[in-house]
């Protein structure tokens, strides 16, 4: 039998943790042509910069506007695509497909009594689509966008935003994220920390160690 966790609220980075960040591009990988996977790539590195970047200057662009700015560069950087389909992979990340374990677990987790989120660097209304684009949205108790703080993670801040809307102290999050940065950030600030490496990245940031680590969502249910 599977024991419950001590954890009673679970709350879930986005993209690349929930939704996955290169189904846009795939899914017109065909048109881009050869060098598609690499514009993917590039695509969500600068889009992660750029948040970074702004958070540390303080001048907050919300990350919708990001996501755009950085798919442009990516074009620039790759002018054997095909840019003629922005405005189609622009589409298709707004309501980014969520990885194929995601509902089953989601579904687990509420059948445990546990209280889910969403915590987020994304826009709302990426969010929104996102969510009822894949049938989650019954499944969230809430789905918290960094819009409202006007910056990014890892601000402490952003972290903070669980504990104020749960009246959760930090050891009773468990916290669920495929970016280590992020896991990073949580671990900083108090979260039991999940790291989701689906792609088996080496480890970084040593001194900020997650609980653990997993392939996919489905070894949560096992923690």
């Amino acid at each position: 039998m599977v024991q419950s966790s001590p954890c009673s609220v679970y709350v879930f980075d986005a993209y690349g943790t929930l939704f996955d960040v290169h189904a846009a591009v795939r899914k017109h990988e065909q048109d881009l042509g050869p060098n598609a996977a690499f514009l993917s790539e590039i695509w969500r590195s600068k889009q992660l910069e750029y948040s970074w970047v702004r958070g540390l200057m303080g001048r907050y662009r919300d990350f919708w506007s990001l996501t755009e700015e950085a798919l442009d560069y990516a074009f620039a950087k790759v002018p054997d695509a095909d840019q003629s389909k922005r405005a189609e992979l622009l589409d298709a990340y707004f309501s980014l497909e969520a990885y194929p374990e995601v509902r089953s677990v989601l579904e687990a987790l509420k059948a445990q009594g546990k209280d889910l989120a969403i915590l987020s660097n994304g826009s709302p209304d990426m969010l929104k689509a996102a969510v009822e684009g894949n049938g989650l949205q019954d499944l969230f108790d809430h789905v918290l966008s960094v819009d409202e703080l006007r910056t990014y993670k890892t601000a402490k801040e952003v972290y903070e935003l669980v504990g104020t809307v749960f009246r959760a102290f930090p050891e009773t999050v468990s916290f669920q994220s495929s970016n280590r940065w992020d896991i990073a950030g949580a671990t900083a600030y108090g979260f039991r920390t999940v790291w989701v490496n689906r792609t088996s990245q080496p480890d970084e940031y040593k001194d900020l160690a997650p609980s653990a680590q997993l392939k996919d969502l489905e070894g949560l249910l096992f923690l």
